[in-house]
C-alpha cells in the first residue's frame, strides 16, 4: 500500500489576502482616530472640564485670550491680534454679517475672569448670543 499512496508534500505558501486586509484595517483605524487640530497662534493651556463635550465647530469665530489679557480673533483661517476696544469693533462687524454664528472663547486656565467677561460682553453687545467656552 505504501506504493499506491505516496504523499506529496505541498510547497509552503503564504496567503497574502488576510495580511492585506489587516493592513488596510490598521490604516483605516489610524485615519479615524487621528486628531486634526487647527494651528493656534497663542500658546494657551485650556482649563480642564470633566463634562466637556466636543468643541470643534464649523463656521465659528474663535477668540483667544492669554493670561496677560491679549486678545486674538480668528475668523476662518485669518487670525489677528486685537485690543479690548478693537475686539468690540470686530464683533460688531461679525454681528453685522450674521447673528447666528457661534463664537468660541478659548482662554488660558490662569486668565483672570475680567478678560473673559470683556470678550463675552463684546459679543453680547452686538447680538451674538451663541457663545461657547472651549476646554480640554
Amino acid at each position: 500500500m505504501s506504493g499506491l499512496y505516496q504523499r506529496r508534500r505541498k510547497r509552503p505558501e503564504m496567503n497574502l489576502v488576510p495580511l492585506i486586509d489587516v493592513l488596510v484595517m490598521l490604516i483605516f483605524f489610524a485615519f479615524v482616530t487621528m486628531q486634526f487640530r487647527s494651528a493656534a497662534t497663542m500658546n494657551l493651556t485650556l482649563p480642564k472640564v470633566e463634562t466637556a463635550g466636543k468643541s470643534e465647530l464649523k463656521d465659528s469665530v474663535a477668540i483667544s485670550i492669554t493670561k496677560e489679557g491679549e486678545f486674538s480673533v480668528q475668523v476662518g483661517a485669518r487670525s489677528q491680534n486685537v485690543t479690548a476696544e478693537e475686539l468690540e469693533r470686530v464683533m460688531s462687524e461679525v454681528g453685522g454679517v450674521t447673528k447666528d454664528i457661534t463664537i468660541v472663547i478659548r482662554s488660558d486656565e490662569n486668565t483672570p475672569l475680567r478678560f473673559l467677561t470683556t470678550a463675552w460682553d463684546a459679543c453680547r453687545k452686538n447680538g451674538l448670543n451663541k457663545v461657547r467656552l472651549q476646554s480640554r
